[in-house]
């Protein structure tokens, strides 16, 4: 890499005043040479943006005036920074030495890869992968999100089996790193979204536009999890339900999109089921508004099809059903899966 493009790293914040206290240490410590720090926040009622102004005087600040979630946040706050590149970091990561310059690299030497991830493990499992990218995301054929060393809840341990530069189907929203250019291009997150898989439907944007989506395992960070919004809060499982459900009907093609959709209905019908058995009727309440919403906002959603500018490029999917595999086949690590059912 010769130079430095300018980075930025940008913190989403909403009354997280314990992460920024934890984890803005080892951030603002980091060694890129061209780099900027930004804390935007969503209207946080806290002493979060008291703290950093304090104690971090060269952070820059971007407030939004109302809590606009994960994805109307970024979308906000990053109309008001300057780059060439933009690092979504979230505020509960603790990052490593050096953590930077090997995605940048990659990134400055691949010209068509326009997002990616370092190695996300956990910060309280410091040799397992963490849910939320691990080391880089993938989907099924039926629009389920899975990552190399975490397949639905199992995650595994890090032993280095992951540690291949490759393309992968989507980037982890924790640890983002993505072309400013880019960033403009797509349209950013769909603010609809607010919270959760908007990074898988900014990635597919993204394929779709003619890009490739990279992970960087030479850079790793600590990822805690769950620090807005816990696995067991039925608000993060209507978010999931509905967003993906309308993240298929985006970005598939007609046909697909309603075989597909129509397939899944049917299978959050088994999750809703199972909710109710297992005594979690917040849950299953979840599942049941997030088909509501995702039925009311059916044509508005469709709208937003025409904005694609390629077809649909498959690298990365994986053309079997994950359920099926992990809940009869007891496939339960991304080493399991077959390579010949994955579209490369």
């Amino acid at each position: 890499m010769t130079g430095y493009p300018k980075v930025a790293v940008v913190i989403l914040n909403w009354n997280g005043r314990y992460f920024l206290e934890k984890f803005l240490p080892s951030v603002f410590n980091s060694s890129y040479p061209n780099i900027s720090f930004v804390v935007g926040d969503n209207a946080s009622t806290d002493d979060s943006i008291a703290f950093v102004e304090k104690h971090y005087p060269t952070i820059r600040i971007v407030r939004n005036a109302s809590n606009m979630g994960f994805a109307g946040g970024y979308n906000a706050v990053l109309e008001r920074v300057d780059a060439d590149y933009y690092v979504l970091l979230n505020s509960d990561v603790e990052v490593t030495e050096g953590w930077i310059e090997p995605v940048i690299a990659m990134l400055e030497s691949n010209l068509n890869m326009a997002a990616a991830q370092p190695k996300i493990l956990s910060f309280h499992e410091r040799t397992k992968f963490e849910h939320a990218g691990a080391s880089g995301g993938f989907i099924d054929a039926f629009g389920y999100p899975f990552c190399r060393g975490r397949i639905l809840a199992h995650t595994e341990v890090d032993t280095g089996q992951y540690d291949d530069a490759i393309d992968i189907f989507w980037a982890t929203g924790a640890a983002l790193f993505i072309r400013a250019e880019t960033w403009r291009a797509s349209g950013g997150f769909d603010a609809d979204f607010f919270a959760h898989m908007e990074e898988i439907d900014l990635c597919w944007r993204l394929k779709r536009m003619g890009f490739r989506i990279g992970v960087c395992p030479s850079s790793v960070v600590y990822h805690v999890g769950g620090g807005t919004l816990s696995a067991s809060n039925p608000r993060k499982t209507f978010l999931n339900f509905r967003n993906n459900l309308m993240m298929l009907q985006k970005n598939l093609d007609w046909w697909p999109a309603c075989r597909v959709i129509f397939i899944r209905m049917w299978l959050d019908l088994v999750a809703l089921l199972q909710f109710l058995f297992k005594g979690r009727l917040g849950d299953a309440w979840a599942i049941s508004r997030a088909h509501q919403e995702f039925l009311w906002y059916f044509f508005r959603t469709a709208s937003k099809r025409k904005r694609f500018l390629g077809p649909f490029r498959r690298r990365g999917t994986y053309n079997r059903s994950l359920i099926l595999d992990y809940f009869l086949r007891a496939k339960k690590k991304f080493s399991s899966l077959s390579e010949r059912d994955f579209i490369r």
